[in-house]
């Protein structure tokens, strides 16, 4: 301060003026850079439209829980939605920090306390400390830029019995419109339910938008729509392979995944048939999951391996995206035998046995495969909803060291249910994947 204050002479203090006037330029950018971004939605003749900074925004959504943003970039995502502002693995702030350096938006989920999870919505004071909390939390991010809209809770109807519930997300939503008149607010709902929309329309009509969560009924999504008296825009919020809940099942009860080639054409044509043909009513929607998770294996929902190899899943995405394939294509599986049987033929085999299992898959850009094979045993976890479950450990087996693509195996010597898991990587960074429930007599 001192040399600023000893400087002599008119030519002096006209440039002092000037770089203190530049300096207040740049300073007054970046706070005008960091102010809130006015998101809504524009009802044109009964065709909902998203508004961004008064230009019409186009979601290409994915649900991702932590900031690794750079592959979805890299294929043409442009807009995130997460599952809480509580996350343990990052921080809010952080997250919304890096969207806004790469250009993405951001769907923001409150943490709604579930009835599943033991809250009770008839607790009146039980509600009110979970609303103040809420509103720190939007207090805390309402301004970023990258904010999009706000979720007030995740698939708050599972399992529920108490209509209450939505009640106190009206109390939220009305909370936001208060305080924060810039973004636009929504409830996730599981599956297609017309007694939860009504209790919505009738309990929460605070909300802009409605979000629907659907894996297999995705395929009934547009005559949902149809049927309900809901006259609102939507959003699909999470959406792409069958959930496990809605499979075909072993005779013993173990679920049949489908292949990640399945899951891919899967998810193409549900986009092309039962969410693009609904743009008047559907504002975005955001395929789940950008990511890798275990619920009930470790391949069923995430799009990525758990070594961060992307899927034709993330192929199909980018096209949807971009309406073009990317350069390089992820490996196709076409086929996965055990003791020549598929996983609908309720495999059973003999303990301590040697059987053979056979994979076949191709690569569109005739890239040299490599195989990894794994069994694992049956999850025996209960959890719902998307609940936390723990990793399942390998059985140590010699199928752990074949990299072919036919393999002789020994079944492990302990009756029960197992997994055979096959991965075929192309070393361009993209992968196949497949298993067979089988059981051990």
């Amino acid at each position: 301060m001192s040399k600023v204050t000893n400087f002599k002479g008119n030519n002096m203090q006209v440039s002092l003026k000037l770089f203190i006037a530049s300096a207040l330029l740049i300073i007054g950018g970046c706070i005008q850079a960091f102010q809130p971004v006015k998101v809504e939605i524009k009802n044109v003749d009964g065709n909902f439209q998203l508004y961004r900074g008064g230009k019409p925004y186009h979601i290409k959504g994915a649900g991702i829980e932590v900031s690794d943003f750079e592959a979805f970039v890299k294929h043409g995502g442009n807009s995130i939605r997460n599952w809480t502002t509580t996350n343990e693995k990052e921080s809010t702030l952080s997250i919304l920090d890096k969207a806004h350096e790469l250009g993405l938006t951001v769907s923001l989920c409150l943490p709604m306390s579930k009835e599943h999870w033991g809250f009770n919505y008839s607790d009146p004071v039980a509600v009110k400390k979970q609303l103040d909390f809420m509103r720190g939390e939007v207090l805390k991010y309402k301004d970023h830029p990258a904010l999009l809209t706000w979720i007030i809770g995740n698939e708050l109807n599972f399992d529920y019995t108490n209509s209450d519930v939505y009640n106190a997300v009206n109390d939220v939503a009305k909370m936001i419109k208060e305080i924060d008149p810039y973004h636009p607010t929504t409830t996730t709902v599981a599956g297609l339910e017309k007694r939860v929309l009504k209790d919505i329309q009738e309990r929460a009509p605070a909300l802009d938008f409605v979000s629907m969560q659907v894996y297999g009924q995705l395929a009934l999504l547009p005559e949902f729509i149809e049927q309900t008296d809901y006259d609102g825009p939507y959003m699909v919020t999470e959406w792409g392979t069958v959930g496990f809940w809605e499979m075909p099942k072993t005779s013993w009860g173990a679920p049949i995944e489908m292949t990640s080639t399945q899951k891919a054409q899967n998810t193409l044509r549900g986009y092309n048939e039962k969410i693009a043909t609904q743009s008047s009513r559907v504002i975005g929607n955001h395929v789940f999951l950008w990511g890798q998770k275990q619920e009930r294996t470790p391949t069923w929902f995430g799009m990525f391996t758990d070594s961060g190899m992307e899927t034709e899943s993330v192929d199909v995405m980018h096209f949807i995206w971009n309406n073009k394939w990317p350069k390089n294509r992820s490996p196709r599986l076409n086929q996965m035998l055990l003791d020549n049987k598929n996983a609908h033929q309720n495999v059973k085999l003999e303990a301590s046995n040697d059987y053979v299992a056979i994979v076949d898959s191709s690569d569109p850009d005739g890239d040299t495969l490599s195989y990894r094979w794994e069994i694992k045993p049956e999850s025996d976890s209960k959890k719902v909803g998307g609940d936390f479950e723990k990793d399942i450990a390998n059985i140590d087996s010699t199928v752990n060291r074949l990299n072919k693509s036919e393999i002789s195996f020994t079944t492990p010597k302990r009756p029960g249910a197992y997994r055979l898991f096959v991965y075929v990587y192309d070393g361009q960074g993209h992968a196949a994947h497949a298993n067979i429930p089988f059981y051990v007599e």
